[in-house]
């Protein structure tokens, strides 16, 4: 299996404990408003001062990778990267292909254990746990490519998220609120998923999480190969997620969305984080290591 940073990756890296209720290769959100609840299910906090005690910050972020570190086998993917997302907060990772950022999201989300550093949500120290902790935390993820069920219909792939998530009251809930935020779903409700166009499997993926309400969202490579019409709707359920008051980390190549809608911006380049800075600052320094040739 290739890893899609480049990598060449070992079958089995992703963690196999996530269990198997949720869509392929993601790891599903949970409500915002009951993370810090679930989040004590988490492993023991981390040594040194945690919320609410002396030292500590009044909040914490609700996502923190501490200089971390991740590889594929022999083939080393970040170098110590250090990425804070704070509650309410909307940062974009920008970078060019290979340069890491897919491995930062599955790092962020207990898809992959990092070989050095660590992962911290809502204060708790969350490395090396399986992503299903994650999940139950309210760490979602909207992984690249297109996470459904291709054998059910549009349905019963919400139906199997909600019904996890929110019980079996809440489905009706759901499959409501998921088809007012992308009416074409509910026209193609009794439709197998893997006849779907690829902009409307996204928004299946997309309104599983969306309407769980997660307390942070990963979402990574929203608009690959999506039309700019269907770019723009998915970025405004976006924008309709985090006035919900959800975090976002969006691993993004659409830059202009990206700025749009963050508060802040980091560059990673070859697994490493080059810079950081407010999204009203970061145009320049986007273009320069994203556009601009490397001197000969």
């Amino acid at each position: 299996m290739t890893d899609p940073d480049g990598a060449a990756a070992p079958e089995g890296t992703a963690a196999a404990d996530a269990p198997a209720p949720d869509a392929p290769g993601a790891a599903g959100g949970t409500a915002a408003s009951e993370a810090t609840a679930r989040a004590a299910d988490g492993p023991a906090a981390a040594d040194g001062p945690g919320p609410g005690t002396p030292g500590a910050a009044d909040v914490p972020a609700v996502l923190e990778l501490r200089e971390v570190s991740a590889a594929y086998g022999p083939f080393r993917a970040l170098f110590g990267v250090s990425l804070t997302v704070g509650p309410g907060e909307a940062v974009a990772l920008l970078g060019a292909n290979g340069a890491g950022k897919t491995t930062v999201a599955r790092v962020a989300t207990g898809l992959v254990a990092p070989s050095g550093g660590a992962v911290m949500v809502e204060g708790r120290d969350f490395t090396g746990s399986g992503a299903f902790k994650f999940a139950r935390a309210g760490v979602a993820h909207a992984p690249e490519g297109r996470s459904v069920f291709a054998t059910l219909t549009v349905e019963e792939n919400l139906t199997l998220s909600f019904r996890r998530s929110k019980g079996r009251d809440g489905v009706g809930p759901g499959l409501e609120q998921a088809f007012g935020l992308f009416p074409v779903l509910g026209e193609r409700r009794r439709q197998l998923a893997g006849t779907l166009s690829g902009g409307e499997q996204r928004m299946l993926s997309m309104a599983r999480v969306l309407v769980e309400s997660p307390a942070v969202l990963v979402a990574d490579e929203l608009s690959l190969g999506l039309a700019p019409k269907i770019v723009d709707g998915v970025y405004e359920s976006l924008t309709r997620l985090r006035e919900q008051g959800s975090a976002l980390l969006i691993v993004e190549q659409h830059v202009g969305h990206a700025l749009d809608l963050c508060d802040r911006v980091a560059l990673l380049h070859h697994g490493a984080v080059t810079w950081e800075g407010p999204s009203d600052h970061a145009a320049d320094r986007v273009m320069a290591e994203l556009f601009e040739p490397a001197a000969p």
